[in-house]
């Protein structure tokens, strides 16, 4: 039996031992994980929590809506058995009618069947870890390749124990055009990070230069045997040395012949998806959907919000 449950009524240990357990788990649908990037979420639930639905909760307008948390690219239903497209949409329908807009990116494993709502498709790109690093290089772009020689070159550093601040710090400091991203957003991000170095799911790593300047930096979670490309940062100096693809690539060299895969978690964008799929990388889609409940009047409001809200978790998506 799938049942509603409030955020006071979620019994957190044994959420989390279902999404540690979950056939298709992943670092975003942890308790812990939830508590930092949502403003608030309550939960779908299957019999003695053999699968989960997390419901992040937002209130606009005085409307209240499911939205997809930055920061956490799929969440969706999470089960320790195999998934069947009749259980997702089974969930799907027991989202209390008081929820007038689901907003959300469901995950890879979640497969919409026959079920009559409005879904588009997201691109995401990994890649497996298992083989010997020359094994994994030889499966790299021509270009990534050169660039790789021009970071050695170049004579660029790693740092494998970086503070978490100066990942973001690095970003802030060379994206000040951008206005997509609240004080809020950097502060949630960081609550995350520091939490997932509590709980030993994160590397946050940094390239130098020759000078010792960082230059570039990035934060790797991890969790079910995946590894994820969470968040970085660059300098002009880094994209002249090709430094975040020598830091990744040096990343992967430390991890390889590990049962890993490494999710770079994006992109729609064109050219940053070429750029990951130049480490020889596959593309995977996921589903985003959308449905409204409400009247066409409140459609249309909410529609005009969450298209500004979306610009901005479209950036991240890319980043």
């Amino acid at each position: 039996m799938i049942s509603y449950f409030a955020h006071n009524e979620i019994n957190r240990r044994k959420w989390d031992e279902c999404v540690s357990s979950s056939v298709n788990g992943r670092i975003y649908a942890y308790s812990w994980y939830l508590d930092i990037v949502s403003d608030q979420w309550d939960a779908l639930i299957l019999d003695n929590y053999q699968a989960v639905f997390p419901l992040p909760i937002r209130r606009k307008f005085g409307i209240n809506y499911i939205y997809q948390p930055f920061f956490s690219q799929q969440l969706g239903l999470f089960s320790k058995a195999a998934l069947s497209p009749g259980l997702l949409e089974e969930f799907l329908l027991k989202i209390p009618a008081h929820f007038k807009y689901i907003d959300i990116n469901l995950n890879q494993h979640n497969c919409l069947n026959s079920f009559n709502i409005k879904s588009e498709s997201r691109q995401n790109i990994e890649m497996n870890l298992f083989d010997d690093y020359s094994i994994i290089y030889k499966g790299y772009s021509t270009n990534l390749k050169r660039n790789l020689k021009k970071a050695v070159k170049a004579q660029l550093t790693i740092f494998e124990n970086l503070k978490p601040d100066a990942v973001i710090n690095l970003f802030k400091s060379n994206n000040k055009h951008l206005s997509e991203f609240k004080s809020e957003d950097y502060s949630r991000l960081i609550q995350v990070i520091y939490k997932a170095l509590q709980l030993r799911h994160v590397e946050v790593w940094g390239a130098y230069s020759l000078e010792n300047n960082l230059c570039a930096a990035a934060i790797f979670m991890r969790s079910h045997k995946r590894v994820t490309f969470l968040f970085s940062g660059a300098t002009e100096f880094a994209k002249e040395t090709a430094a975040l693809p020598f830091l990744i690539d040096a990343y992967i060299k430390a991890n390889s012949r590990q049962e890993l895969v490494f999710d770079f978690e994006g992109s729609n964008d064109a050219n940053l998806a070429r750029f990951y799929l130049g480490f020889g990388a596959k593309a995977i889609s996921y589903k985003r959907i959308s449905w409204v409940r409400t009247s066409i009047i409140l459609r249309n409001l909410i529609a005009s919000y969450l298209r500004l809200r979306n610009t901005a978790l479209a950036f991240l998506i890319k980043k």
